[in-house]
Order: structure tokens, then C-alpha cells, then sequence
């Protein structure tokens, strides 16, 4: 099986990477599944209703986010008749919205889809590793579930990296998210687990982490009040990773970094 996984989409220019680079990796790859961290693509902050139909649209089949998920207020009230999208899996079970997804293929296959928030220099949520956990330990891989793929959403590249080896063999992969800067770590763990640090954003790269570089800085130097930040609008690249499943134990046997489009070198 062959999967995708998108990192964050950043705006107006996220989108359109998505929007023009998809049907691309769609014929080159056969893609059988395709991942979408969907947190801020509705202006930098959050998502909504009517951009979740367009990536669907796109092809997307499944939309993890993150801390910035209900950004758009309305929009948790979308969540719960919305079964492809979710949210981090340790927010307190009366938020709306779900942590995980059983995604059915045409051909009946199922995949598991796990997100869940890192507690490190993030939001005050319940512990992430009991919380994947307590989910991936219901869908042994290769039997209840042909493939499992987990999105971290954190800030420390440390507990990403232990939240790794932690579910090593149990899922097929796990790929982190948040920070907007695709990692040089793709590899496959000892038993059998694809892993990437942070697949990077979807968005403009001649920016600072997505957003027009001029209120940062500002915000680093200090001067004055702290404006809100505006996604950069230049051309847009998609990033993300590839996974490549056995069939038969959902373990990875091939897991790439994806870069399509300009800026960032790619050889």
C-alpha cells in the first residue's frame, strides 16, 4: 500500500500547493490513501468547512490536525458529522471531534489513523503516549488493519522521536507535524516502524515558518505590540512523506520525504 501524508497546509499558498501537486504524485505514485494535516489552512489559523470539501476534492481522504484546530470557532461545531476529519486524540473526551480514524478503502482495506499532541512546550492536554496507546493497542497491525500511520503534532523533535521507537513494529508510521521544517531523518525503526521527524508544511518556504517574515521578527526584536501573523502568499510547496506498506504485516518497507515545488532544494 502506498500513502501519503501531507505535512501542515499554510494558507491560501498550502492549498494551491496541494491543488496542483496532488493529481501529480497521484499518477506517479498510484497513491492508494492520502493524509492531509489540515490545522492551518484557513488563513495561517485553523480550518473549516468548506476548505475540507476542497481537499476532498483533491483527493484527500482523511484530515489530521492540531492546536490550532478549532481556531475557527464554527468549526468544532463541523467536527462530530465529519468523520474524516480530527483532532489531537488526548484533548478531554467531551471536546468535539475524535482522535482516530478506521479509513475504509474501495477494496475493503482499513487504515488506522492516529493524532495525537505532544505534551512538551505545547497545550496542557492528557499524556500523549497512553493515549495512542490505549488506541493502537485494539488494532493489531496486519490483521485488524492493513496499515496504521500516527501524526505527532509537537514541538520537541525529542518526544517525536521517542513516540517513534515507543510504537516501533505496532504501526506502520509515524511522521511529525507542528513545526513547519521538514526533517533529514526519514528511516524505518528497527522493527519495521517509517518515521520522519516533521514532514514540513505545505506553504510558502520564503517566509518564516509559513507567515510573512516582517511581524516575527518583530515579535523577536520586540518593537512594540505583537501584530497578527499573515501567511506569506508566494508560490507554494507541498511536503510530506510516502509510505510504502507490506501488504501482508503493515509493517513500512519504503518511506521517502515528498518536496514538490520551489525553493527548497530537492535532489
Amino acid at each position: 500500500m502506498k500513502i501519503l501524508v501531507c505535512g501542515d497546509v499554510v494558507g491560501k499558498s498550502g492549498r494551491e500547493a496541494l491543488k496542483a501537486y496532488l493529481p501529480v504524485l497521484q499518477k506517479k505514485h498510484e497513491l492508494d490513501m492520502i493524509i492531509v494535516n489540515g490545522e492551518n489552512a484557513a488563513h495561517g489559523f485553523g480550518l473549516n468547512k468548506k476548505i475540507c470539501q476542497e481537499f476532498y476534492e483533491y483527493g484527500v481522504d482523511v484530515i489530521t490536525t492540531g492546536n490550532h484546530v478549532w481556531s475557527q470557532r464554527d468549526f468544532a461545531n463541523d467536527m462530530d458529522s465529519d468523520p474524516s476529519v480530527i483532532r489531537p486524540l488526548n484533548y478531554p473526551p467531551q471536546a468535539p471531534g475524535k482522535g482516530y480514524v478506521v479509513h475504509k478503502l474501495k477494496d475493503g482495506r482499513k487504515v488506522l489513523v492516529v493524532n495525537v499532541m505532544g505534551n512538551v512546550f505545547m497545550d496542557e492536554l492528557n499524556l500523549a503516549f497512553p493515549a495512542v496507546d490505549n488506541v493502537v493497542k485494539f488494532y493489531e497491525l496486519g490483521k485488524d488493519v492493513s496499515a496504521t500511520i500516527v501524526d505527532v503534532h509537537a514541538e520537541a523533535t525529542s518526544e517525536k522521536n521517542a513516540m517513534g521507537y515507543f510504537l516501533d513494529g505496532r504501526v506502520s508510521a509515524v511522521v511529525g507535524s507542528h513545526t513547519h521544517i521538514p526533517t533529514a531523518d526519514t528511516r524505518i525503526l528497527p522493527n519495521g516502524t517509517g518515521y520522519q521527524t516533521d514532514m514540513g508544511m505545505c506553504g510558502d518556504y520564503q517566509s518564516v515558518v509559513g507567515f510573512n517574515a516582517e511581524q516575527p521578527i518583530k515579535r523577536f526584536l520586540k518593537q512594540g505590540p505583537s501584530e497578527r501573523l499573515m501567511p506569506a502568499e508566494g508560490p507554494g510547496t507541498l511536503c510530506g512523506a510516502l509510505i510504502t506498506t507490506d501488504d501482508q504485516t503493515g509493517v513500512c518497507v519504503d518511506v521517502a520525504p515528498v518536496i514538490q515545488g520551489p525553493h527548497l532544494i530537492n535532489r
